[in-house]
């Protein structure tokens, strides 16, 4: 039973470390999951919506460190309890998402692995089963290293963390393991693989003011810069004019530059005047714009439908044209 119950630790351990560390490089797409779950046509808890953001921090950070803990084996009384409460919460997160088939993407593993609703659910079945004889076996889990070292990980690590989510919220996530990454051919992520399954990218789809669809110039264009502001309303304007410099460069070395946001067009005029931009807006879908790139105001360089380049607005300086 001994030996049962080390593996059985060291298993769960890591797939809370890994759990948490992909989500940790990218905790904007964890706040938009939680937004998801707070509307109104979820859980109907819109007023939780403006707490997104920490809440998701805090929440990856619980699962990162306590996977951590219980892998070097120090306070494991405590330490597999609250595993055990914090799966309880991902455990009815996922049945309300299979059951009524709402947020039909948990994010349970950020963007790295896709699941389906019942997949996951059904993971975390599992995984509840396991915790809970942890817990009932919590004396068998014995400390790799002494407490000094442990308490030194441990902190060591919280500081790494941190670190980490202060620079994918001020730039970009560290690691992007979405289809629009740089490197990913758009076009191809848009095709349906032979097996039936999802295309990688089925929303991504643009109209100018006329409604006409200007897709496919987008993604034929050889030199296309794209400043992407999903919602204007939580916009950061004071990065649009680091967005006007790099927009004049861009067009006079011969690049075709686009606005991509989902707010109405009529306020998108509004703000190209008011900031004397020099490139027209087209609207897209939110949540694809938000998939796009983790910044609002964001800078998209393509070729040929391929992305060659990612950028925060407020990085614009470092941001380079062929």
């Amino acid at each position: 039973m001994k030996a049962f119950v080390q593996i059985i630790r060291f298993l769960v351990g890591a797939l809370f470390v890994y759990s948490g560390f992909v989500k940790l490089v990218d905790p904007i797409g964890s706040m938009y999951k939680f937004e998801e779950y707070f509307g109104a046509d979820v859980l109907n808890l819109e007023f939780l919506i403006p707490y997104a953001l920490p809440f998701s921090i805090l929440l990856i950070l619980a699962e990162i460190i306590l996977g951590l803990i219980l892998l070097l084996g120090c306070k494991a009384k405590l330490t597999t309890r609250l595993l055990f409460l914090l799966t309880l919460v991902f455990l009815f997160l996922t049945w309300y998402s299979w059951y009524y088939n709402k947020v039909t993407d948990c994010g349970c593993f950020g963007d790295a692995i896709k699941l389906t609703t019942w997949e996951t659910f059904i993971k975390n079945v599992i995984l509840i089963f396991l915790i809970l004889l942890l817990v009932l076996k919590h004396k068998l889990i014995a400390p790799l290293f002494s407490k000094k070292f442990s308490l030194i990980a441990i902190l060591g690590s919280l500081v790494l963390f941190f670190g980490i989510i202060y620079q994918v919220l001020t730039h970009l996530p560290i690691i992007d393991f979405r289809a629009f990454a740089v490197g990913k051919s758009i076009p191809e992520g848009m095709k349906y693989p032979e097996n039936g399954e999802d295309a990688k990218i089925h929303d991504f789809y643009l109209y100018d003011a006329n409604d006409a669809d200007r897709t496919n110039e987008i993604l034929t264009g050889d030199k296309v810069l794209l400043v992407v502001m999903y919602d204007l309303d939580k916009s950061h304007p004071e990065n649009l004019g680091n967005i006007k410099a790099v927009t004049d460069n861009a067009i006079a070395k011969g690049y075709k530059v686009y606005g991509l946001s989902a707010s109405y067009i009529d306020d998108l005029v509004v703000l190209k005047q008011q900031y004397q931009l020099n490139f027209d807006f087209l609207n897209g879908d939110g949540t694809m714009l938000k998939t796009i790139i983790r910044a609002n105001p964001g800078i998209v360089t393509l070729s040929k439908g391929i992305v060659t380049g990612k950028w925060n607005a407020k990085d614009a300086k470092d941001v380079i044209l062929r």
